[in-house]
């Protein structure tokens, strides 16, 4: 059995004139959430698995966040810079190599982006999911022994936490 989590970063600051897109941090509710939603994401889990994060600081920040509360020291969080620049419904195979690169772990959990999290997490289950809030986390599990064996619409989502259940 293995799993699949992703979590949206949280609310983020407004974009402004005096920095980038990928500059934008996390306003103090939306850290004030990402804790929640860390939090509720302990009730399911005991472990995140390897975390894998966009590089834009708001999803840097959110995981940060979450390894905080699951005791992950922030060296063991990977950076993939494919989460920010290159993820869309197109990009599935990004997802694939992302996951096949460790067979040893059964859990891996990605931080980023939407559109791209709404149409990949839809894309891998057969009953479908719905928009992913920010600060939403999804949890899907795949009946296979190799990462490898990963495909479109065989996986059930286990659990879809949405911030406003959170607080």
């Amino acid at each position: 059995m293995k799993k699949l989590i992703f979590i949206r970063h949280g609310r983020a600051e407004d974009p402004a004139p005096e920095f980038s897109d990928f500059e934008r941090s996390l306003t103090p509710k939306g850290k004030v959430i990402s804790k929640c939603m860390a939090h509720e994401l302990m009730e399911k889990e005991n472990s995140p698995g390897i975390m894998i994060t966009s590089p834009a600081f708001r999803a840097l920040e959110t995981a940060l966040i979450f390894a905080g509360v699951f005791g992950v020291t922030p060296d063991k969080i990977l950076i993939n810079s494919n989460l920010y620049y290159k993820m869309n419904i197109k990009s599935f195979d990004e997802i694939l190599s992302l996951v096949n690169e460790d067979e040893d772990n059964d859990t891996i959990s990605f931080f980023g982006h939407n559109p791209s999290f709404s149409e990949i997490t839809n894309s891998l289950c057969s009953d479908g999911c719905d928009f992913m809030p920010k600060c939403g986390v999804v949890g899907i599990s795949f009946n296979i022994r190799t990462w490898s064996d990963i495909r479109r619409n065989i996986g059930k989502i286990e659990y879809f936490l949405k911030p406003e259940k959170a607080l």
